[in-house]
């Protein structure tokens, strides 16, 4: 968030009259009039531009004051404070000033950026930006004294391509293809010359250019790479940089025949990293004196002795191919030295992850490349496995193993088995890693179902991505975990997902046990007493088998674990831990997406398994603020949806949903979730569903029911008001009139009790807790069910309608059964003036 004075500014620039900014920009042209470059016109300039740009929409600048912008823009001799301000100001405004801008474009690279980076944002459609497209090209194919526009024309045409890949012809593309073949593989190979004092008693003078350094400090023997070490770079070595950090984005804009692949532009990896890196070379390193040769000029040498009559012969687009694909095979040698600075250690893990994403796009392109590209990759990956300081790079290697392994007949099981069983294990605090990770799975997933064995197995591994990281992932997870979902591990994930929370406490309690040593108790004190207590527990031998599964890093040690409720208890000092909290609010939302994801595949045997699950879990879980009752929610709404798909699963699970729903206890720790229960219960417990369901069956369902309403609705003048919901009362007594009517020697029995609910609903207690409204409606309920059951078959009819009673034509058709039936009864009802007519109730209400 912004600081208390910056939002007052900004507020004030949301907030300015349109007649007060056209005083502002008067006095701004005014200035610009006299050509005075003080701290006034950059102070209005600043002031300008916080207007513009604090609100959503675009701001109208007088006409008069955008011309003067647009001058101050174009001119190379105005101080570049003005020209960064100029531009931002006209991005931010309106109209629009891409035609006037591209009538004259400037030589001048500085002034050229500036006008681009307007151009790109302010254009329409391609037609727009094909001027400065013309410019760009041009000056590519020109021989420009000062040899400055080009190097800023690479990002430029990056980022135009980007937007309108098909913005280039076939011509067009062959020759920035020609173009980015010398740049990339014929750079000279001396730094560039610097300007030296000479000395105290001689003038200034030209230091002779010195050889490029590899990272290790050793003179470099082989062509230039953005590996290479220098104080300061020539033009050519520039372009160098800019063109290996554009390269697998042109890959992936043009193919091998030169056609447009925009949406693999849109969909895929830009190589971010390699260019951040790139480009924090650049502002350490600054550039002295800039060679004025051009780069072929520089480089003939190299060319007649390195390109072979083969390679002449080749279309522009496969020579960029060879050279690019010699160039990461010296990049990923070049990585394998010992770097002396960090900077550079951290440049060559970039280079890895853009070299290899590079000589992917390659094979993929043209399969020969295959077997000349396993041996180098091969013998990376044998590298860097083991060293978790080049975890990053293992991705694109295992994306390579995954896209050609097949090609090459050769094995990857090893790659992936390292891939998912130790990375997540070791890295989960790593945040990039573990978006890189997520996006991997997700990009592959359809892919990796099929193919890797282990990946399946591994949710418990990548669940711990989430766990430690819950806000920056869940979207991602939400569009990963049908992928994981699969028969023979579907319960287990199911409660992996449950303990979650769980699983974020245990990371944080081996993340703090790691850095902070048993013996070094003061450090340990100061995390906290609760924390401390949790991580005694934790270094405890007898606990060490209860953390080893909840930190298990692949599935099929088990369902869940019996001492589950002790691991809550001694976790629970973490409970309050924000990364705790957190991840406990991904929990509702994964468990509807699963359940969403079961239900379209599962058997009668996993829905039985489900069920239980939802009996069991719904008292077993993490305490944590509203997470219980989250949870209980989504197990209400997917209970319903699995009750609805298979029917039988009441008498299936008869014995167990009984004992729940028989327990009064239940109503007061999950009260949401015993009431969709009992509704199940009466919605679904007919021998309408199921032939199964006896006499006897119902009775017993009955009974248990009957003796949880008598327990919960005794009324005693020392008893304390209730603590549950009057719609749970209304949907016990529903559910045994329901019940009565499939077994209807019970209906005295039921109606008995119903009479006495007006006196439950009219004691002090209840008036005490519940309102008018509610009383009324348990003694309005208990009235319609007494009059229903005195004629049965109606009762059953209304209470109990066939599976199509809740289909649209039932309700809208005059020609069905149910409108006619319910005119029947309601006629019948009126003419028994003894039976008091009301209003029917349906199956189910809210």
């Amino acid at each position: 968030m912004y600081a208390a004075a910056t939002e007052s500014l900004i507020k004030q620039a949301r907030e300015i009259k349109e007649e007060e900014l056209q005083r502002f920009c008067g006095r701004i042209c005014k200035l610009l009039h006299t050509k005075d470059a003080s701290g006034e016109t950059v102070d209005s300039f600043q002031r300008l531009n916080l207007i513009v740009s604090a609100t959503k929409y675009a701001r109208e600048l007088p006409s008069d004051l955008v011309k003067k912008l647009q001058t101050v823009l174009r001119s190379s001799s105005c101080p570049e404070q003005l020209q960064v301000l100029s531009s931002s100001i006209i991005r931010e405004s309106f109209p629009p000033s891409v035609h006037s801008l591209c009538s004259d474009l400037s030589q001048d690279s500085r002034t050229f950026s500036y006008v681009a980076s307007v151009v790109l944002s302010q254009a329409g459609n391609k037609e727009d930006v094909m001027p400065l497209c013309h410019h760009l090209l041009k000056s590519l194919e020109s021989r420009l004294s000062d040899g400055l526009i080009s190097k800023h024309a690479l990002p430029i045409l990056s980022k135009m391509i980007a937007v309108y890949p098909e913005i280039l012809t076939d011509d067009q593309v062959n020759l920035v293809s020609r173009k980015l073949v010398d740049w990339l593989r014929y750079a000279s190979m001396q730094q560039g010359a610097s300007m030296s004092s000479g000395g105290f008693f001689s003038g200034p003078r030209t230091r002779q250019p010195a050889p490029l350094m590899e990272v290790d400090g050793v003179v470099t023997g082989d062509f230039f790479t953005v590996l290479c070490v220098g104080q300061s770079y020539t033009e050519d070595q520039w372009m160098n940089m800019y063109t290996f950090s554009m390269f697998k984005s042109w890959l992936l804009t043009y193919d091998a025949d030169g056609t447009t692949n925009a949406e693999s532009v849109k969909t895929s990896n830009m190589g971010s990293s390699s260019l951040l890196a790139l480009l924090k070379r650049a502002q350490v390193i600054q550039s002295q004196h800039q060679d004025d040769r051009s780069e072929m000029d520089s480089s003939v040498m190299s060319m007649v002795s390195a390109t072979s009559s083969s390679s002449r012969l080749l279309s522009p687009k496969e020579r960029l191919r060879e050279k690019a694909f010699e160039y990461c095979q010296r990049l990923i040698e070049q990585s394998d030295r010992k770097a002396l600075k960090r900077m550079d250690t951290e440049l060559q893990k970039a280079c890895i992850i853009e070299s290899v994403s590079i000589i992917d796009i390659i094979c993929g392109e043209d399969p020969s490349y295959v077997y000349r590209a396993f041996p180098c990759i091969k013998a990376l990956y044998s590298r860097l496995n083991g060293d978790f300081a080049y975890a990053r790079a293992l991705l694109p290697i295992a994306q390579f193993y995954l896209n050609h392994s097949e090609t090459a007949a050769v094995d990857s099981e090893a790659v992936f088995c390292q891939l998912f069983s130790h990375c997540p294990t070791e890295q989960f605090n790593e945040p990039m890693l573990a978006f890189e990770f997520v996006q991997f799975c997700l990009l592959n997933s359809s892919v990796l179902q099929d193919r890797v064995a282990n990946y399946r197995q591994s949710f418990p591994n990548l669940l711990k991505f989430l766990a430690w990281n819950s806000s920056g992932l869940i979207a991602e997870f939400v569009e990963l975990l049908p992928s994981l979902v699969a028969p023979d591990t579907a319960i287990e994930l199911l409660h992996t997902i449950l303990d979650l929370p769980c699983l974020a406490a245990a990371l944080d309690l081996q993340h703090r046990s790691a850095c902070y040593q048993a013996s070094d108790r003061t450090n340990w004190d100061q995390q906290g007493v609760k924390v401390a207590a949790s991580l005694d527990a934790f270094r405890q031998p007898s606990y060490r088998g209860l953390f080893l599964y909840i930190l298990r890093p692949e599935a099929g040690t088990g369902d869940t674990i019996d001492r589950l409720k002790r691991l809550h208890e001694i976790l629970a000092d973490m409970a309050e831990s924000p990364r705790v909290i957190q991840c406990a609010q991904v929990v509702p939302v994964l468990l509807h997406v699963y359940f969403n994801t079961v239900t379209q595949k599962a058997d009668e045997k996993m829905m039985n398994q489900l069920l239980l699950v939802l009996l069991e879990r719904s008292s077993l879980l993490y305490n944590i603020k509203t997470f219980n009752a989250e949870v209980q929610k989504v197990f209400s709404t997917h209970l319903q949806t699995l009750c609805k798909l298979h029917p039988p699963l009441i008498v299936d699970q008869s014995r167990e949903i009984l004992d729940f729903a028989s327990t009064p206890a239940n109503i007061y720790s999950k009260e949401d979730f015993y009431t969709h229960v009992v509704w199940v219960i009466g919605e679904f417990l007919s021998v309408s569903y199921d032939p199964r369901c006896t006499v006897e069956l119902i009775t017993s369902f009955f009974e248990g029911l009957e003796a949880v309403l008598f327990e919960i609705t005794q009324v005693r003048q020392s008893a304390s008001p209730p603590s549950f919901s009057p719609r749970l009362i209304t949907v016990l007594m529903t559910t045994l009139a329901k019940l009565a009517t499939r077994s209807q020697d019970l209906i005295p029995r039921v109606s008995l009790f119903l009479s006495k609910m007006r006196t439950f609903a009219r004691s002090g207690p209840v008036m005490a807790c519940y309102s008018e409204e509610d009383t009324e409606e348990i003694i309005t309920r208990a009235h319609e069910l007494i009059n229903l059951l005195k004629l049965p078959n109606v009762a059953q009819f209304v209470l109990a309608p066939s599976a199509g009673g809740d289909g649209p034509r039932w309700h809208r058709d005059t020609n069905a059964s149910l409108p006619q039936a319910m005119r029947a009864v309601s006629g019948l009802l009126h003419r028994h003036s003894s039976f008091l007519p009301t209003t029917l109730y349906g199956t189910w209400w809210t």
